[in-house]
């Protein structure tokens, strides 16, 4: 005969394992919805403010200051309502919050860029705060429920410290999910905004199937039903359009590492990246070079050495859509070129755009220091343009960086810089500039005119401005007058280069905190409309 209270508690033992793993499956989805946010809140952000430091430093603490003020408000709810029913309904209006404020922030963000591409600094700044604001409230929910979960699965003090552990592991487990997911699979293939629908939506499932089960009350089981139909003005937002909408827009997407965007103005294609205040390369109907650029300007790298010869082989480290090599191309004719791009995104875009289909250019994807390191060389003319106003990949800025480039590059080679800048603020200049003079014996500094862009020319032989100048006046005029306006360009804009930078290492290269410096002191001397020119 079974004794009907050791039957009883057998079951309620067995209902309370088949609770605690459902706690626990929500613990983990609530760990990855945590992650996911912070990085689709990221992506949603760079599209108007970039990837700078700073832009991450906010949203990391942004993220770290919600999740405080959540940890230490659901320890206090837990303790007041230690129920489940409470618990999933706070796991729901995380849920909810994360699809209504992560959409609605799509939103907020597009009228901040156009209000960015009209320079309306107030419209953008109200943006930031708006999206801020909007931010903290779910991130806030899930900081509540890992106190709560640690307070509905622990039922004897014994094993408080054995189930606390396991609850952080397990929300731990859970945000390595959702690290990699969103980075590298849903964000590539579905963008931001669904990637904040999906991962809302896994949280809202989850919090109300445990609601559901969690509460006896028809009324509140109904009415958790209604709940997802809330979320239908903040998709009639989403509906709206693309992430951003300009003029003459053919084509925007969201790569792994950027969001990518072709904009046409009059015959010429132009490619935008993430807040899109920069333009990465250009492509003309026929091959038309409109005016000089910054990469026509690479051209008279080689002229800089005396009795120059036409480079037969060259490296682009940041190929982005193919402007460098296909000028090179279109003056040296089919020389061999290397062009390597982080982002395989952006070279199919500049195939499908920008005509990016010569033979003689082999596109490599991959870092641009770490395959550099894997081509043989020797090279006539390296050019470096993965640098990003004022922002540079510190791994690309080091004395030992460029001792590699100069191993691959040919005995009278050349390598060509690209570097931003802003007026009156050469730090960035002058360390790049001190740490090629560590490698080189000769580097020339070239302002290119009507724009914050520097070229650096770093020769393997000593060189003068003199040569430069005489291999202009000594220039054929059977020569590509592209040619001849890229060595007059240089020569007349030749600039002093600073002395005492720092020379940086591969152990320190204190390029973020010279780049952030230069950009608050920027906003503090020229104000809110300097923002206009910083991006140029």
């Amino acid at each position: 005969m079974i004794n009907p209270a050791i039957s009883n508690r057998g079951q309620e033992k067995k209902t309370y394992k088949m609770g605690r793993r459902y706690l626990f499956l929500t613990v983990f989805v609530a760990g990855m919805s945590t992650l996911a946010i912070e990085f689709t809140a990221s992506r949603l952000l760079q599209t108007v403010y970039g990837t700078s430091n700073i832009v991450w430093a906010n949203v990391i603490g942004l993220v770290l200051l919600s999740l405080t003020a959540g940890y230490f408000i659901g320890g206090r709810v837990a303790d007041r309502y230690p129920v489940a029913s409470v618990f999933y309904g706070l796991v729901t209006a995380a849920g909810f919050a994360a699809i209504f404020f992560l959409l609605l922030t799509g939103a907020i963000l597009r009228d901040a860029s156009a209000a960015l591409a009209v320079m309306n600094v107030n419209a953008v700044a109200g943006s930031l705060v708006l999206v801020v604001l909007a931010l903290v409230v779910p991130v806030t929910l899930l900081g509540c429920l890992s106190p709560f979960a640690i307070r509905l699965a622990v039922q004897d003090v014994s094993e408080a410290g054995r189930i606390s552990g396991r609850v952080y592991a397990i929300s731990t487990l859970g945000s390595l999910l959702g690290t990699y997911l969103p980075v590298l699979i849903i964000i590539p293939l579905a963008g931001s905004r669904l990637a904040s629908v999906i991962f809302g939506s896994a949280l809202l499932v989850v919090g109300l199937v445990g609601l559901w089960r969690s509460t006896g009350n028809q009324a509140a089981r109904l009415g958790s039903l209604i709940l997802p139909l809330l979320l239908l003005p903040a998709l009639a937002f989403w509906l709206r359009g693309g992430i951003k909408t300009y003029a003459g827009q053919l084509y925007e997407t969201e790569s792994a590492y950027n969001y990518i965007q072709v904009i046409r103005r009059g015959d010429c294609n132009y490619l935008l990246l993430n807040e899109g205040q920069a333009y990465h390369s250009f492509y003309c109907d026929g091959g038309r070079v409109p005016e000089i650029s910054v990469w026509s300007v690479m051209l008279a790298a080689p002229y800089f050495n005396a009795d120059p010869a036409p480079p037969k082989r060259m490296a682009v480290v940041g190929l982005a859509a193919g402007t460098i090599p296909k000028q090179f191309t279109r003056v040296f004719g089919p020389i061999e070129i290397d062009g390597i791009e982080l982002d395989p995104a952006i070279i199919d875009a500049g195939r499908k755009y920008f005509a990016l289909n010569e033979p003689n250019i082999r596109a490599i994807t991959g870092d641009g220091r770490y395959e550099l390191s894997r081509l043989s060389g020797p090279y006539d003319v390296i050019t470096i343009d993965a640098y990003k106003v004022p922002y540079i990949p510190w791994h690309l800025t080091t004395r030992e960086f460029f001792i590699e480039a100069s191993d691959r590059l040919s005995e009278r080679g050349v390598l060509a810089i690209n570097v931003g800048r802003v007026p009156d603020d050469r730090r960035l200049i002058d360390a790049v500039g001190a740490t090629l003079l560590s490698v080189f014996p000769t580097v020339h500094a070239i302002d290119v005119p009507g724009t914050l862009n520097t070229i650096l020319v770093a020769t393997k032989q000593p060189t003068t401005i003199g040569d430069l100048r005489a291999n202009l006046t000594a220039l054929a005029d059977s020569e590509d007058p592209l040619l001849r306006d890229a060595l007059a360009t240089a020569a007349a804009n030749i600039a002093p280069l600073g002395s005492g930078g720092p020379v940086m290492t591969d152990d320190l290269a204190p390029i973020e905190f010279i780049s952030d410096s230069i950009v608050v002191r920027y906003l503090l001397d020229a104000g809110p409309s300097g923002l206009g020119t910083l991006g140029q």
